[in-house]
Parts: C-alpha cells; structure tokens; sequence
C-alpha cells in the first residue's frame, strides 16, 4: 500500500522575490516622482509670487496715498473757500459786477491762496488708476480756481461790454472749477470707501444750478456702499 504525503507548497525561487521587490521599488519611486511633478507644476511660481508680492505693495502704497490724498483736498479746501465766498459775493452767478468794497488788496489775496493750493498738488505720486482720476480732477479744478481768479482781476479794470463779457467768463470758469472739483471729490469718496477708510467727504460750496456734483447721504467715515 502507498501513502500520499501532503504536497509541500513549491518554494518561491529568489529571482521571483527580486522581481517583486523591484516592482515594488519602481512603484514607490513613480509615486514620489509624480508627487514631486504634480508640486512642482502646481505650486506658485517664482514670477507669480513676485507678481503678487508687487500688487501687495501697490495696494499698500495707493492706501497711504489715498490718505494723503484726503488731508490735501480737506487743506486746500481750507484755502478756496474764503475766495469762493469772495468771488460769490464780487461776481454773482448771474454774471453781474459786485459790490465796490472788494479791492485789490482782496484780489490779490485770492491770488496768493489759489497759487498755494495749485503748489500743493505740483509733483503728483503716481498711483492706482482711480487715485489718479480722482487727484487729477482736483488739481485741474484748482487750476481752473485759480484762472478764474485772473479773469476777474482783468475785468475790474475793463468797463462797459467788454467787463461784462469778462465777468461772464469768469462766471463760467468758476461753474467749471466747481464742478470738475465735485469729480474729483466723487472719486476721492469712492477710493477711501474702497480703501477701508469709510466715506470722505470733501467738496466745495455751490449754488445750485451750477451742475455741480453733491455727495451722497452716507455719514462721514461710514463703510456704506
């Protein structure tokens, strides 16, 4: 009679382990490749990173301007409004000469504050487009402040047509100054809204009529839209 022994398992050769373990090498090695591709190809590059590190900066920098800004047009406010109200009361909006009692020492009062404040917007920073826009509107209502102020120094020394004809330039050239100022002023409200600081408002006495921009009802330094 035979007896069947159980049949012993057939070893597995050691080339057959050298096989395993290197697949199992290349496999890991593949994942850490590819896990390093994947990073390398998503992660910021050195050009974005600059790139955003600049618009950081710019951001910082138009902030501070925008503050500046601000403190300019409130000074320069200061400075116009007692020549606004001299001109309203020399030269009506109607265009009509003023009373006799402003002189030439008053004139050239005015004069002096008008030039103070065009000196104060001489050499701009350059910033964020909507800065720009809004202290470019100022300064050239400034300017045009200022030209207004000449005009009617010319005609107090015309008579008849031509200081009529004077004085109406005068009168339009001061409507434009205010109202390109109130632009200025719309746009200066806007970028401190935006730059966290709340609403400003910065703008120069009209008449009504004059098309002037107003500022919104939103209370000072408040974060309404």
């Amino acid at each position: 009679m035979t007896i069947k022994r159980p049949r012993q398992p057939t070893p597995v050769r050691p080339a057959i382990w050298g096989r395993v373990l290197a697949l199992t090498v290349a496999f890991t090695l593949g994942a850490i490749i590819a896990g390093g591709v994947v990073f390398w190809v998503t992660r910021p590059g050195s050009i974005e990173q600059t790139a955003d590190q600049l618009r950081t900066e710019s951001a910082l920098r138009d902030r501070a301007q925008i503050k500046t800004l601000t403190e300019l047009a409130r000074s320069t406010r200061g400075r116009l409004v007692p020549v606004l109200d001299g001109l309203g009361l020399a030269m009506p909006a109607d265009g009509t000469a003023g009373p006799a009692a402003v002189t030439a020492a008053d004139v050239e009062n005015w004069r002096k504050a008008a030039a103070d404040a065009v000196q104060g917007f001489a050499d701009p920073p350059s910033g964020e487009t909507a800065t720009n826009v809004a202290r470019s509107s100022l300064a050239a209502a400034v300017r045009q402040i200022a030209t207004t102020v000449d005009t009617y120094a010319v005609a107090r020394d015309l008579t008849g047509l031509a200081r009529t004809a004077a004085m109406d330039l005068a009168v339009r050239q001061r409507a434009d100054a205010l109202f390109t100022w109130s632009v200025g002023a719309t746009a200066l409200d806007a970028v401190n809204v935006d730059a966290g600081y709340g609403h400003q408002h910065v703008f120069l006495p009209t008449s009504p009529g004059e098309g002037a921009l107003t500022p919104d009802t939103a209370p000072e330094g408040s974060h309404d839209s």
